[in-house]
This record gives structure tokens, C-alpha cells and sequence, in this order.
């Protein structure tokens, strides 16, 4: 077995995550990995709901399509929802959010569809250069319209979240409304340097709450310091995702560490302080090592790499996407433990329709994965409004 293969590594004293995944921790996880982690009973876990394929512009997009029982939701208004993952995750981050969308709640419940983008776990990767997220939402559209759907929500994090975003600016006409959990701008502007310059003092002035200072400020300390210390890898793979995903694509054990070091860091930036990285306070190991075996049993992590070199080739700023706004209801919830914070006054340049804009009281980058009532009751709350509006 390629686990009983693996060379270790000697880590520091004292070092917990700040040099990467801990080696003394990563010892522990491959033990629970060899011993006691089932595969396949994981599988049937994955199984507990329907997956299906399709060809869609020549690749075999996988997707679950997940319906409430017809006894339950009798009565009841059923709305479709795309679910859309990012990177290092997977379709699995949404099975904790899963039946508490399906459950009808005050007359209101969900059906549910979840793909995998392309190059990701079960869907065929691109062959071709190009596919970037502006490909994705153009083949999730078709996947919406297949299934019979010429209205729906959508909800995304990471790369989910701009996928979602492109497919609202693509078919406003589709889209009863955007929910999103992390969400930023890309071009800032006067007001945006007005309110760092003012924001501490006057925050009230330039558009700021005092939850929105309190997770902006120190700016160079929470942001900039942010940017250098968690960005490595996406200049990696930004540039060179083959030579990488070469050596991870040959290791478990590597690509464990690399994958579950962001489900350390990115859930919490004070993890790296921490021997175990704090993986285990918000996750089972069971639950990080079946996202890790679907990259690993697909051979899917270089694929996934190759996104971010397909959206950083360009100049973000001169993409069509990056001019146009949103003009669909939107739905923003703010985790205080996401990789940066955009205030609802910033947001607003590009999302024109602003209905709700949630300060989260916990939770990080992986907000389906963490707190997965938290996100599923504010998106219940948005849809709500949406409807309401809608009547």
C-alpha cells in the first residue's frame, strides 16, 4: 500500500503549522488513515444520494440531484439550488447542508444540485486550454437548463462563488437569486482608499460599520500580511500547476498535506499556532480523508491546479466579467475567519442588488463544511425575501 511507503519528514520544535502541515501531526493522520479510515464505507456515505453525468461541450459532468421526499415537501414550495464547490474541496463540502436544505422548513424546501466542476473529483477534465470560470458557469447553465430548470438559486464559496456570479451575469433572467459566502472586487476605486484612509476614525463617513473595522483593521496586518503569508500556493499553481501536481498525483501522503493544510488555516488563521493545526475541532478525520481520496482516486488534483492557471493567464482586470455587475437579488454572508472581508459598501459596486448581507458569528472559508445551519439558515432567510419580493 502506498501509505506503508511513505518517507517522513522531521519537522522543528515549536513550529505547530507556521512551516506548513505539522510533520509530528501529519504522522497521526496517516495512522488514522492506514488503521482505522474505511473507504468503503465512505463510499456508501457518498452513495446516501443520487450522482449522475452527463456530456455537456464534450466532457462528462457529474452532479447530484438531490429532491426532497414528495411526502414532505407536500404542500410546500420546492425551489432548485445550485451548490458550487472551490478548491482544495469538493461536491462532499455540501453534505453537512444537504438535509437541512431538503427539510422542509415553514413551507419552504429545496431541490438540491451539486456538480463537480470540470477537472474536479468525478467530472472529466478539459483536454484543452482556456476553461476557465467563465466555461464553468456556461456549462453549469446547460446543466440547469437539461434538468428543466429556467429559474433557480445558486450558492458558491471560493471559486464557487465566482462561477455562481458569472452564471448571474450570464442569464440574469435565470437567477431568482445569488448567495454567496465569500465574495470581493476587484478594481477598488476613490471610495474604497477613502475608506481605508478614513475607515478607523470615521467609519460611518466612508460607508463602514464598526464590525466591518474591527475585521479590516490593522488593514496591512489583516490583509496584506494575509496575502503574502496564505497566496503560495495559488502563485504555484497560477504558473506551474503540472510541476506540482506531478508530485502530488504520486503521493497520498504529500497530497494530504497539501490539501488538508488550507482545511487548517483557511478555517481559522490562529490554527497554525496549534500542533494538530485545530483540523479535528471542526472536522473528523473521516470526513477530510474522503475529500482527499476523491482527488486522490480521480487523479484529479493537477486538473484542479490547472483552474487557477486558466484564470490568472489573463489580466483579471480586462475580463469581460470584471466590468459588468450584478443585477440579480443577492444574498452575502461574511464568515469572520474568511480569507479577507469586503464591506457590504464595497461589495455594492459590482452587486447592484444587495437584499441581505449577513455578519456570520463563526466559521471560515469552508462555510458549508463548518457551520453548515449558520449557512443554511441565512440562505433560507434570503430566499425567503426573494420570494416575498417576487409575489
Amino acid at each position: 500500500m502506498r501509505l506503508d511507503q511513505t518517507r517522513q519528514v522531521e519537522g522543528l520544535d515549536d513550529t505547530c503549522f507556521h512551516y506548513g502541515f505539522n510533520p509530528a501531526y501529519l504522522q497521526t493522520v496517516v495512522s488514522h488513515w492506514r488503521n482505522q479510515f474505511d473507504w468503503q464505507k465512505q463510499v456508501e456515505v457518498l452513495n446516501q444520494y443520487p450522482h449522475f453525468k452527463t456530456k455537456i461541450e464534450g466532457l462528462d459532468v457529474h452532479f447530484l440531484r438531490c429532491r426532497p421526499s414528495p411526502a414532505a415537501a407536500a404542500g410546500c414550495l420546492v425551489r432548485p439550488v445550485m451548490l458550487v464547490h472551490g478548491w482544495p474541496g469538493s461536491f462532499y463540502e455540501f453534505y453537512r447542508i444537504l438535509p437541512l436544505l431538503l427539510e422542509p422548513q415553514d413551507g419552504l424546501a429545496f431541490e438540491v444540485i451539486c456538480p463537480s466542476i470540470p477537472g474536479y473529483g468525478y467530472s472529466q477534465a478539459p483536454q484543452v486550454k482556456g476553461f476557465n470560470t467563465l466555461a464553468a458557469a456556461r456549462v453549469f447553465l446547460k446543466l440547469m437548463e437539461r434538468l428543466g430548470h429556467s429559474e433557480f438559486y445558486l450558492q458558491g464559496g471560493d471559486w464557487g462563488s465566482i462561477i455562481t456570479t458569472n452564471m448571474a451575469q450570464m442569464k440574469p433572467a435565470c437567477v431568482r437569486g445569488l448567495h454567496l459566502n465569500m465574495f470581493n472586487v476587484t478594481s477598488g476605486g476613490v471610495g474604497v482608499l477613502l475608506s481605508l484612509l478614513l475607515g478607523p476614525y470615521v467609519p460611518s463617513l466612508v460607508g463602514l460599520t464598526r464590525e466591518d473595522v474591527r475585521r479590516l483593521f490593522p488593514y496591512v496586518e489583516k490583509n496584506l500580511h494575509m496575502l503574502l503569508r496564505e497566496t503560495g500556493y495559488l502563485h504555484i499553481q497560477a504558473t506551474r500547476p503540472d510541476t506540482a501536481g506531478r508530485a502530488l498525483n504520486d503521493s497520498p501522503v504529500g497530497l494530504a498535506a497539501y490539501i488538508l493544510e488550507k482545511f487548517s488555516c483557511w478555517t481559522d488563521s490562529q490554527n497554525r499556532d496549534l500542533e494538530d493545526g485545530g483540523l479535528e475541532r471542526t472536522f473528523s478525520l473521516d470526513d477530510l480523508l474522503t475529500n482527499v481520496m476523491i482527488y486522490w482516486t480521480t487523479r484529479s488534483m493537477t486538473s484542479s491546479m490547472r483552474f487557477y492557471k486558466e484564470n490568472f493567464s489573463e489580466n483579471i482586470q480586462k475580463r469581460l466579467d470584471s466590468k459588468v455587475g450584478v443585477s440579480v437579488p443577492t444574498g452575502l454572508a461574511a464568515f469572520p475567519q474568511e480569507l479577507f472581508h469586503t464591506p457590504r459598501s464595497w461589495a455594492h459596486r459590482k452587486f447592484r442588488n444587495i437584499l441581505s448581507y449577513s455578519y456570520m458569528p463563526s466559521g471560515g472559508h469552508f462555510a458549508a463544511f463548518e457551520e453548515p445551519r449558520l449557512l443554511a439558515n441565512d440562505f433560507r432567510e434570503f430566499v425567503r425575501k426573494v420570494e416575498k419580493l417576487q409575489k
